[in-house]
């Protein structure tokens, strides 16, 4: 115990020195931002500051106020919302306030607490939005009857994208890397300029493990659930040609902001660490930092908003409805499962049937007479085959 304690000490000491740097000017003369480049800095921490704390505030004020939105893939949708919002109260108006004075303000202790609070945060929204990605995939792929296992495996997700997040996060406190000042010197996060293999190993492993493998899980969970409702095209209507579309759209819109948002931070860091010294400069460092930050106002946008059952309740919230849709979980999740059982008189065992019909229209099952397709029966059978369509509720 008393050596972990001399480890934080330790990189309290050699932050105070950078911090303290940091607070005469941080680096020679031409390598920080102007005053006025501090100045839009600042704006634009405070319009993704407000923005990011509103809608995702909203986005936890409608899921405590419908129970029709308590599904479980909407509890992951929650976490994903707490996360952003904590960044934007716990970090946000600090690098504000440093970047409307033009230097850190709260210390090295401070700049320590605020690298690791917005690293730790940052990686469970990334690996939160994986896990989603693939619970999505999973409720496709299974059972559309939602019971109290569908809730456990959900929130075994959310623990472990918190856990896996705090295991990359606390390392820096004991030695693996260090958090230090970023950039101009207003914000704090890993230090990505110091080139030691400690550091440099750190920052690998944090690159591909926080980065790199989020992303390939939610481009092969996506991929999956775009080509199962592709393949519905083929023997479909231009209804669900329209409706493959739209789903289609929604996935790319997930996928770009992921990449728009992140995916230059990381470049930039990886380009610190193994590029030549003085290579990133403050305006090219804090470029990256303001696009990952607008995660917070994007995902809620992106996650949530386009999500129509959540868009539906907050249209009751603007129209003061207080009443609820009803609290049937068999419908309430943004994807559910999407398959077709084609039933052999032969008595074969029944085979998948691609089709993956999505609803956009409707937050409620067709009637037992709208979900059978008549076929004509074959000669001697007994029953003819049925097919049982579950929409997708988009």
């Amino acid at each position: 115990m008393d050596y972990s304690r001399e480890l934080i000490t330790s990189n309290l000491s050699w932050s105070c020195a950078s911090c303290a740097h940091a607070g005469r000017g941080h680096a020679h003369a031409g390598r920080d931002l102007t005053p006025a480049g501090h100045v839009v800095v600042a704006v634009c921490l405070g319009i993704i500051g407000t923005f990011g704390f509103v809608n995702n505030a909203l986005v936890l004020l409608l899921f405590c106020r419908h129970k029709s939105l308590r599904s479980p893939i909407n509890c992951m949708l929650v976490s994903i919302s707490v996360s952003d919002l904590l960044v934007c109260a716990l970090g946000t108006p600090f690098s504000f306030a440093a970047s409307a004075r033009g230097r850190w303000l709260i210390g090295a202790r401070g700049c320590v607490w605020y690298g690791f609070v917005n690293s730790f945060l940052g990686i469970v929204s990334l690996i939160s939005l994986a896990a989603l990605s693939y619970e999505r995939y999973c409720t496709m792929m299974g059972s559309t009857q939602i019971d109290i296992t569908s809730y456990r495996k959900v929130f075994m997700g959310i623990a472990f994208s918190w856990i896996y997040s705090l295991v990359w996060t606390v390392p820096p406190l004991f030695g693996w890397s260090r958090y230090g000042p970023e950039g101009p010197g207003t914000t704090c996060s890993v230090n990505w300029t110091m080139k030691t293999p400690n550091n440099m190993s750190y920052i690998v492993c944090l690159f591909f493990f926080c980065l790199i493998l989020p992303f390939l899980v939610i481009v092969y969970s996506y991929g999956k659930l775009i080509r199962a409702i592709k393949q519905v095209t083929r023997i479909s209507t231009a209804l669900s040609r329209k409706r493959e579309q739209r789903v289609l759209l929604l996935v790319v819109t997930m996928v770009v902001c992921y990449l728009l948002c992140w995916l230059p931070y990381g470049v930039m860091a990886l380009v610190a660490t193994f590029g030549e010294p003085g290579l990133v400069t403050p305006e090219a460092s804090i470029v990256p930092s303001l696009l990952a930050k607008t995660s917070t106002v994007i995902n809620p946008v992106v996650y949530i908003f386009m999500n129509k059952q959540f868009f539906r309740c907050f249209r009751d919230l603007l129209m003061c409805r207080s009443t609820d849709r009803g609290s049937n979980y068999k419908i309430s999740s943004k994807i559910t499962k999407s398959l077709g059982i084609f039933k052999q008189a032969t008595g074969h065992d029944p085979a998948p049937c691609p089709d993956v019909v999505c609803n956009p229209d409707s937050n409620k099952l067709k009637n037992s007479s709208e979900l059978e397709t008549p076929f004509p029966a074959a000669p001697g059978s007994v029953k003819p085959p049925v097919l049982l369509i579950v929409h997708y509720n988009g």
